[in-house]
């Protein structure tokens, strides 16, 4: 098998971002992912790839005007590091917040995060461990216009 370079990983990577955030072909997204030993690993959260796809299908029911951005990506071998924000309108009801689900506020609302993704040796995302403020996004999402 060819070796997956770091640019196809990297442009994997964001890909796979897209298609999640942005809800565009859901049998795509299924192959950018080892979707039968992905693990999801985050402050308090072990989840694998079933429970990751409701999430991001939570975060889609709820935002309007979605959007994902890279900012700085490095990348070693099968590790790619990046900084990641995701936007949108918060204009219906969000069932998987950190507190549980809440009533829509309106708002702007800015995930930001940093993201630790493993790739297998096929180029598909095995393994992501991230970092995020919920204390701000809390905030954001409680807001009252």
């Amino acid at each position: 098998m060819k070796k997956i370079t770091r640019d196809q990983l990297i442009a994997r990577l964001v890909k796979a971002g897209e298609l999640f955030v942005l809800g565009d072909d859901k049998d795509e997204v299924d192959s950018f992912f080892d979707t039968r030993n992905f693990r999801f690993h985050s402050p308090g959260v072990d989840i694998d790839y079933a429970s990751l796809k409701n999430y991001f299908k939570s975060v889609r029911a709820a935002l309007d005007d979605r959007s994902i951005k890279r900012g700085i990506i490095v990348a070693e071998g099968n590790y790619v590091t990046c900084q990641t924000r995701i936007e949108g309108k918060f204009v219906r009801e969000f069932t998987q917040s950190p507190e549980g689900t809440l009533p829509p506020n309106g708002q702007h609302i800015i995930f930001d995060l940093i993201n630790i993704f493993r790739f297998d040796d096929q180029g598909r995302l095995a393994e992501e461990w991230v970092q995020t403020d919920n204390r701000s996004l809390l905030r954001q999402l409680s807001k009252h216009n």
